[in-house]
């Protein structure tokens, strides 16, 4: 299925050039007059998430977090209720040169289920949704486009469900769960959960990694 997809992404044409757009995440540094570009993306836990996409070549900074809910400033425990509206994600800082924002939407897609509603295998609700969150035209585009082509070429058994929304605001989670499963990698939902697949996503990306990691 990973083949499948992968196929659909990288021989789908693209438009567009990406314009520069104005970042409101908390806590960010400031990026403008860089050549750096932001995704902002959800699939479920974000400790598994950022443990993935900071070990791709090209992407510079990964902060786990919360994105396209109503609440302002919310905890943790405020957003694992499912009354913030809020999704667990993950503001990806890239460099565009080395890695291009249909890459991160390759892995996106094939490194977790887009077709679960709500839910990311025992981890359920709303705060677990598959979403991008587009900071641009182009993302949007691309992340629809590439979402309708993966449904017509039914690579998965039912619709994709993830949901393409406008970044809004991005809220950075406590510190303890920034960079979580390197300085957690002993405790049981890190080796039970998170390193399998991050074992399954080295195996699978290995071409994209940084020269550390391989």
């Amino acid at each position: 299925m990973k083949k499948i997809i992968c196929y659909i992404l990288f021989t789908m044409a693209t438009a567009g050039t990406a314009f520069a757009h104005s970042i409101k995440e908390k806590n960010q540094p400031n990026l403008k007059g860089t050549h750096l570009d932001t995704a902002t993306l959800a699939t479920g836990c974000f400790w598994c998430a950022e443990a993935k996409f900071k070990e791709l070549r090209g992407v510079v900074k990964v902060t786990s977090g919360f994105a396209g809910g109503h609440t302002v400033n919310p905890t943790y425990e405020q957003v694992c209720t499912g009354t913030t509206g809020h999704a667990e994600a993950c503001n990806i800082v890239f460099d565009p040169k080395q890695i291009s924002f249909d890459e991160l939407l390759q892995v996106f897609f094939t490194d977790h289920d887009p077709t679960q509603l709500n839910r990311q295998g025992n981890d359920v609700g709303t705060q677990y949704r598959s979403a991008v969150f587009y900071h641009n035209a182009s993302q949007k585009q691309k992340a629809e486009y590439y979402i309708k082509k993966i449904n017509e070429e039914k690579a998965y058994p039912k619709p994709v469900v993830t949901q393409v929304v406008p970044f809004t605001v991005f809220y950075k989670a406590e510190g303890y769960h920034q960079n979580y499963f390197s300085k957690n990698g002993d405790v049981p939902y890190c080796k039970l959960v998170i390193q399998p697949e991050l074992d399954k996503f080295r195996k699978a990306f290995a071409d994209k990694l940084k020269t550390s990691n391989k």
